[in-house]
């Protein structure tokens, strides 16, 4: 009598995802396989292309090592050099966004602390870069769990959107392949703070967001967008409050590092201007098929394609002004995810790389902006089997692996079931009649105006 019942609708969620994480470590534990070596030292085994053949690839062990972070170099203060096949060295530094690069760091900071342990106490242990992955793996499954809590809690009435995040294939095959479910959490918290009326918070989260990848920034103009349609409302003062925190977190959090060391500070601007078009980019697949060498030609190495860079560049705003025009013609105010599903779409379609976790992007704003779980769970579990052709062309053909046109085949089915998706965002909001209240699971709600008190007339006391 008066007991809550223990399993709540947030703790199955949190249980469903507990599954799905553990199985998504199962799915990389091949790729922390150990062997003696003839001199009878430990070793990591990727022989014979394990982490290809297995699909058991991720970027956290290749970069413990690459990255300096095992000989207890500082992100941006200490380098490392590449050799190139005609023995040309290039000066390297730390390639991610700030608080992406400390959080390695400290993990490395966490493995040498955790090894020391083991030596005096019975605890388990195996290689440095297994520990280092382990440590990774349960900070990024403690950041997913958040996410899936996020939906849910802007979302309490639907618990299974928030069932379909926990269930993603997406998260199965990628939350571990990179650091990118810590921006997905602090993007989905500062949606959760948004509709918690905290928006200094929400601009403080996803700034914090931005200074682990770029991404979460991008909701600042959705969210600017729906307070321009909802001004009436007093949309400015929400909306204010939240950029003017991310900016000023973002600028905060970047600032030392590149005041102290500004040359490893801009590593990873450095390389997003000069990489080329990644395999898993429209553009590269255009090529491919078609044989065009691409707006540059051909590059030599080190150098940015710079026409390509432009092209995106105008595309992005191009793509951003038609979500504007669109946000300002809507019959009703669109929703902060449906506005923001379209533009981290729109800005993963048109850039000139899309690296397969950063699908795990998509995947909270899809949930809330389009909860169609057939639909939505067809679209992950594409965009999921993508990793196969993926790994294997990496193998090669000559080794019973798959050429390249099966992998880019199945991007752009990929592709196009994103941009269906973004169709039926875009059908969604213009066929809301006009005055319908439309659902946004972000926005605060409004807060009914207290009425004037009662004027009481001098002669009409007792």
């Amino acid at each position: 009598m008066g007991r809550a019942r223990y399993w709540t609708p947030l703790r199955v969620v949190l249980l469903l995802a507990v599954v799905v994480l553990a199985l998504g470590w199962l799915g990389k534990s091949p790729c922390l396989q150990q062997y003696r070596e003839a001199d009878g030292a430990l070793a990591l085994d990727w022989r014979n292309d394990r982490q290809y053949v297995a699909m058991c690839y991720s970027d956290t062990v290749p970069l413990y090592g690459v990255e300096g972070l095992a000989d207890g170099g500082l992100p941006y203060r200490d380098a490392w050099f590449d050799t190139a096949s005609d023995g040309s060295r290039t000066e390297r530094y730390m390639e991610y966004p700030v608080l992406t690069g400390f959080f390695q760091w400290t993990n490395a900071q966490l493995t040498d602390g955790w090894q020391w342990l083991a030596e005096v106490l019975p605890l388990p242990s195996a290689l440095d870069v297994v520990v280092y992955f382990d440590i990774s793996a349960f900070w990024l499954a403690l950041a997913w769990l958040s996410v899936c809590a996020a939906v849910y809690h802007l979302r309490p009435d639907r618990p299974w959107d928030a069932a379909l995040v926990a269930l993603s294939p997406l998260a199965l095959v990628h939350v571990f392949t990179n650091f990118d479910a810590l921006a997905v959490a602090a993007a989905a918290g500062g949606l959760v703070a948004l509709r918690g009326r905290r928006p200094v918070l929400a601009g403080v989260l996803l700034g914090l967001g931005g200074a682990l990848k770029l991404y979460p920034l991008l909701l600042l103009l959705p969210i600017l967008l729906v307070a321009l349609r909802r001004r009436d409302e007093g949309g400015l003062r929400v909306a204010v409050p939240v950029i003017a925190s991310a900016v000023a977190t973002f600028v905060l959090v970047n600032l030392p590092v590149a005041a102290l060391w500004f040359r490893g500070w801009t590593e990873f601007f450095d390389l997003n201007r000069t990489r080329p078009a990644d395999p898993d980019s429209i553009w590269f697949v255009i090529s491919y098929f078609s044989g065009w060498p691409g707006f540059d030609g051909p590059l030599e190495t080190g150098q940015a394609p710079t026409v390509l860079n432009a092209v995106v560049a105008v595309l992005m705003v191009a793509a951003f002004t038609a979500i504007a025009v669109l946000a300002y013609r809507a019959p009703h105010p669109p929703s902060v995810a449906e506005l923001g599903f379209l533009t981290v779409a729109a800005f993963l379609l048109v850039n000139k790389v899309w690296s397969p976790q950063y699908s795990l992007w998509l995947v909270p704003l899809a949930a809330l902006a389009l909860p169609r779980w057939r639909l939505l769970l067809a679209w992950m579990t594409i965009d999921a089997l993508v990793w196969v052709p993926r790994m294997f062309q990496y193998v090669g053909v000559d080794r019973k692996g798959l050429p390249p046109d099966v992998f880019l085949a199945t991007v752009v089915v990929r592709d196009a079931v994103v941009v269906t998706l973004c169709v039926l965002v875009v059908r969604a909001i213009l066929r809301r009649p006009a005055g319908s209240p439309g659902p946004d699971p972000v926005w605060p709600a409004a807060v009914p105006r207290r009425s004037p008190p009662a004027v009481v007339e001098s002669g009409s006391r007792r």
